[in-house]
């Protein structure tokens, strides 16, 4: 830790702190607040925040290669006294409340409070006319304070702090609006799958500290040197699919994914803040902070990866046939958290991360311009009853166009830096993940455009009520759209492909942090690292991407009546995709309906025994207990009381006698008694003396 750390860096943890008051204002005075002042509230905690880390960001660039980290601890929150770790060294267990900044959680905090900040101030127009206005943004602070609290934790507990709180905000915004049945389903569902995946995340957690006698980010390298692990040892795979466990519930892998596509009933801005651009990353973010338990459990990384790529595809392939607006863009981040999670399988953990921050612009663009397209359309989501609206809403309809370029990976949007990135780390170190991800690309290409070929090109499907009242949204909803399409267009500069004239700056820069020991073993055995060879593998997957956006024209623009026959045509395929291959039919009947079976098969058991024997037997034993207490009560115990108020009444006669309301009595009482304890206590000095 640097001894004297500048301004910023020494006050990171500020950081989280400003979005916290913002939201106890809420809470506490935001129902007596107009509107204008809860923006600047809840706005203006975030702008500050954003200063903040933009401050840090650029002291923390300033300070030497090998000295990028500052560390501020507070206090120590959990001090547990010593045990013996399971490698038979004595530890102190040790949480401190403190905060680590270093090139990772630079990058994190930039992402989380910039676009954090532009969704902020999206909101103030989008929920403008809203019920519960200061709640929400109440709601919105406090996710922030708890998204920062993550990523600036300098220890697993105190992460797993931010982790839980982010699950509960995230609870509380799906659920908004609380009178809606589906929001309100959709906000438990949230909470309950991803309490399952905390609970492999916290058993990680306990593992780490008793195998390496800490759970400090900047301690656990140096834990694994001195523990002398070999690559393959059972407890640190252990604890490196333990923490996969609870990343696959944050980020929505498979099994786990299944409350992100429901999340979407919450207000458009939660899905762009929470379950595009930050919260949903947070698994991503964990794994590659704790690359270097990862690093030593091939199991582990093939896991990772393995999941990444099948949760990728399968995403993918749903989000082909959705009509729900949200609904695409959904599985679309569920398959690009895959995307991110198959870069940190192969070892690319760098690549993992900068799709992680591309994704945050172009994803959080594509779910903000969705929500202007709805908001001009007077809350309609149904792609099929849209159609020819980009010249109503010129601006909602170029920024989108930009954000589905990027996603699709098109050059030289941010997201074919990233994307390609991924897939020439797979390439290098599995074929078989290459080719999952490089037909990803393309399934990615083809439902983005069909997104935008359905909603503003061909014919409009729109209902007569809502043509004369589709609008552009107002300005404060405009120019976050606009400063996100231009950090969709740029966000990729600052990784530029080497072969195209550019340098691997953020790779260079989370080199600190992020070690990846594979990448020239795995170069050298698979012969990619030519020139020839990159060069190749872009334009191959480029001339899939591009496939896929013509496919899409052809038949929702060119041939509009193919739609309906390939449906007809594969229909048992097109039903098992619509359907979302039948999972969420799946877990309700092995899961939530036995729970309800179960439950109901109890109720009997509950009446006769519970009921019975416990509630109305005991309710019959007082009966029977009151009636033996009244006799006892009258006979014997009010029989005692007379007789020992006339023992007392007689007994107390002499204070009776002192106690006579006389203060000068009282004082001659205290005067005697003084006397009488200084007489005494001369004796023993006296007697001591002797």
């Amino acid at each position: 830790m640097n001894a004297a750390l500048p301004f910023f860096l020494d006050h990171i943890w500020l950081i989280p702190m400003f979005p916290l008051a913002g939201a106890a204002l809420m809470f506490f005075i935001g129902r007596r607040l107009p509107n204008p002042a809860v923006n600047v509230i809840c706005v203006g905690s975030i702008a500050i925040s954003f200063i903040f880390a933009l401050g840090g960001f650029f002291q923390l660039l300033g300070l030497p290669e090998g000295q990028r980290v500052a560390e501020k601890i507070l206090f120590e929150w959990i001090p547990a006294g010593t045990y013996h770790t399971t490698s038979g060294a004595v530890a102190r267990f040790v949480a401190d409340w403190g905060f680590l900044l270093d090139p990772l959680s630079a990058v994190m905090i930039l992402v989380v409070t910039g676009v954090g900040l532009l969704i902020h101030i999206y909101s103030t127009g989008y929920m403008a006319h809203e019920g519960g206005y200061y709640r929400f943004f109440g709601y919105l602070n406090l996710f922030m304070f708890a998204m920062l609290m993550l990523v600036l934790a300098n220890n697993l507990l105190l992460l797993f702090v931010g982790w839980e709180g982010v699950g509960t905000c995230s609870y509380l915004l799906i659920g908004f609006w609380f009178k809606k049945k589906s929001a309100s389903d959709a906000g438990k569902k949230a909470f309950i799958v991803n309490r399952i995946g905390d609970a492999g995340f916290l058993l990680g957690i306990f593992l780490t500290s008793a195998l390496l006698g800490t759970i400090r980010f900047t301690q656990l390298g140096p834990a694994l040197a001195a523990g002398h692990f070999v690559v393959g040892t059972a407890l640190i795979t252990a604890i490196a699919l333990l923490f996969f466990w609870g990343a696959t519930g944050k980020s929505a892998q498979i099994p786990l994914y299944v409350w992100l596509p429901d999340a979407m009933e919450g207000p458009t801005p939660v899905s762009a803040l929470i379950h595009a651009a930050t919260m949903v990353t947070a698994g991503v973010y964990m794994v590659t902070r704790t690359n270097a338990i990862f690093e030593l459990s091939p199991l582990a990384m093939g896991v990772v990866a393995m999941t990444g790529a099948v949760t990728a595809i399968f995403a993918a392939s749903i989000a082909v046939v959705q009509t729900d607006i949200k609904k695409v863009l959904a599985y679309s981040t569920v398959s690009q958290l895959g995307y991110m999670f198959l870069a940190c399988g192969v070892g690319a953990f760098t690549a993992g991360i900068f799709h992680l921050m591309t994704h945050a612009f172009f994803k959080g663009l594509l779910f903000l311009a969705a929500g202007s397209v709805i908001h001009a359309m007077s809350g309609e989501q149904d792609m099929r009853k849209m159609g020819a609206l980009a010249k109503k809403i010129p601006v909602t309809y170029w920024t989108m166009l930009i954000a589905t370029l990027a996603i699709a990976g098109i050059f030289p949007f941010a997201g074919f830096v990233s994307k390609d990135l991924i897939l020439g780390k797979a390439y290098e170190k599995d074929l078989t993940l290459w080719i999952v991800g490089y037909f990803t690309a393309g399934m990615t290409a083809f439902y983005m455009f069909r997104l935008i070929f359905m909603t503003f090109h061909g014919e409009s499907r729109v209902d007569h009520e809502v043509e004369h009242h589709i609008h552009e949204s107002p300005r404060s909803m405009l120019v976050p759209l606009v400063i996100l399409a231009g950090l969709s267009i740029a966000g990729g500069w600052i990784s530029w492909p080497e072969i195209l004239g550019g340098s691997s700056h953020f790779v260079h820069f989370l080199s600190s942090v992020v070690a990846e020991p594979h990448e020239a073993r795995v170069e050298a055995a698979k012969g990619v690292s030519s020139r020839m060879g990159e060069i190749y593998l872009m334009l191959l997957s480029e001339s899939l991407v591009v496939a896929g956006i013509l496919f899409a024209w052809y038949i929702y623009i060119k041939r509009r009546d193919l739609p309906n026959k390939i449906a007809s045509s594969v229909s048992g395929l097109y039903n098992l995709l619509l359907h979302k291959y039948y999972v969420d039919e799946i877990y309700d009947a092995a899961f939530v309906n036995r729970a309800k079976e179960l439950g109901t098969s109890l109720g009997s058991f509950d009446a006769k025994i519970i009921d019975g024997l416990g509630v109305n037997g005991a309710g019959w034993l007082t009966r029977v207990i009151s009636r033996i207490s009244m006799w006892w009560d009258t006979w014997i115990v009010d029989g005692s009381v007379r007789l020992g108020s006339w023992i007392v009444y007689f007994a107390s006669m002499p204070v009776r006698m002192i106690q006579n309301g006389e203060l000068q009595e009282y004082m001659l009482v205290i005067v005697f008694g003084l006397v009488g304890f200084l007489g005494y206590t001369l004796y023993l000095l006296q007697h001591q003396m002797r």
